[in-house]
């Protein structure tokens, strides 16, 4: 089955600050773009979902993007400019975390061949997440480092990313392969991927994954059209570890998320 949820996404950064300075960004083929300061744009991902029953999960994507010399917002996710630098940036950065999951979204038949009750389960919210974001550039491409973490109390648990990405001029554009690697804490993934205390007390099965690392290879293709268009589109695979894939909420044997995603922008 398909689902729709709409959505908003970080795909492109229009940096206003010379192409040549160094700011964290949410995909490293993004780091250039372009003088422009605002951009808008559209664009679609979809996304097989691994829990049980959801099918293919599609999220259309309107983008409205700022970047100033000092504070900037890139659709999901914002921030200030802590050290902008040639090789090095630090930002400050508020970010929405959209793992949420409807229950009703999810397969009846397909849960109970699990031995989970969807009558018993809670919706699992989105959440808004704070931290902070490094990067680093140079000739063998750029490492960027993650910590962020839960405010709202909706999981109230963490992540830290170190991803790693080589742009490459390909066809006029820029490909970007990367790899990532994500610790979830044990609250983080607990709440998204196990069942919570109350499901339990109403009769419903405990699983509580703990703390998991999760793998994510991507490859990125981004391509001006024109002096003010742009074009994007990734693909991307994460790997979950067996104590993700292992959960009731899943369908069995799920030991990875696919996705793919395209995207236009108008710099401004």
């Amino acid at each position: 089955m398909i689902r729709y949820r709409p959505a908003l996404a970080a795909l492109f950064a229009v940096p206003a600050i010379a192409a040549a300075q160094t700011t964290p960004q949410t995909d490293p083929a993004l780091s250039e773009q372009g003088p422009y300061r605002w951009g808008l744009g559209v664009g679609a991902e979809a996304a097989d979902s691994p829990f049980a029953g959801e099918g293919t999960r599609i999220n259309p994507i309107p983008l409205v993007l700022f970047e100033g010399e000092r504070f900037f917002f890139r659709g999901i996710s914002g921030g200030a400019h802590l050290v902008t630098g040639d090789r090095f940036g630090l930002d400050a950065i508020v970010a929405l975390r959209l793992d949420g999951v409807d229950a009703n979204d999810l397969g009846a038949a397909e849960l109970a061949r699990n031995g989970i009750d969807r009558a018993l389960l809670e919706d699992r919210d989105d959440g808004l997440d704070v931290g902070l974001a490094a990067a680093w550039r140079g000739r063998s491409g750029e490492l960027e480092l993650t910590a962020k973490g839960d405010v709202t109390g909706t999981s109230d648990g963490y992540e830290l990313t170190a991803r790693y990405g080589y742009a490459i001029g390909v066809g006029g554009g820029q490909l970007t392969p990367s790899i990532s690697v994500s610790h979830l804490s044990s609250d983080l993934a607990n709440y998204y991927y196990g069942t919570l205390d109350e499901e339990v007390a109403r009769g419903g099965v405990q699983y509580t994954p703990g703390s998991a690392i999760v793998t994510t290879v991507g490859l990125t293709y981004l391509r001006p059209i024109g002096k003010r268009w742009q074009f994007l589109t990734r693909l991307q695979y994460s790997v979950l570890p067996g104590a993700l894939s292992d959960s009731p909420l899943l369908e069995p044997d799920r030991d990875g998320v696919g996705s793919v995603m395209v995207g236009v922008s108008w710099g401004f």
